[in-house]
């Protein structure tokens, strides 16, 4: 999962409640500021008989409208085929 916006207090909070509501559990975690922006890579674990990659998403709507982030929730092996040389 990725979390950009402008940075501002809360955004961890917020993001890792409702991921812990949803019973996703973050795995690993990498965040930077650069100047105001605000960059955060999550990667999560989750049992996708209980709740699915649209789910998860869904789930972050509301936090990402509330916190005006874009966060966007997708297959690990995409990310990684997306991000080879």
């Amino acid at each position: 999962m990725t979390v950009t916006g402008i940075d501002h207090t809360g955004i961890i909070a917020a993001v890792s409640q409702t991921l812990a509501q949803n019973q996703v559990n973050i795995t690993n975690v990498s965040q930077t500021l650069m100047d105001e922006y605000f960059t955060m890579i999550m990667q999560l674990d989750f049992d996708e008989t209980q709740i699915g990659l649209a789910q998860v998403q869904t789930a972050m709507s509301p936090v990402e409208e509330a916190e005006r982030l874009v966060i966007k929730v997708q297959a690990e092996a995409l990310f990684n085929a997306m991000h080879k040389l």
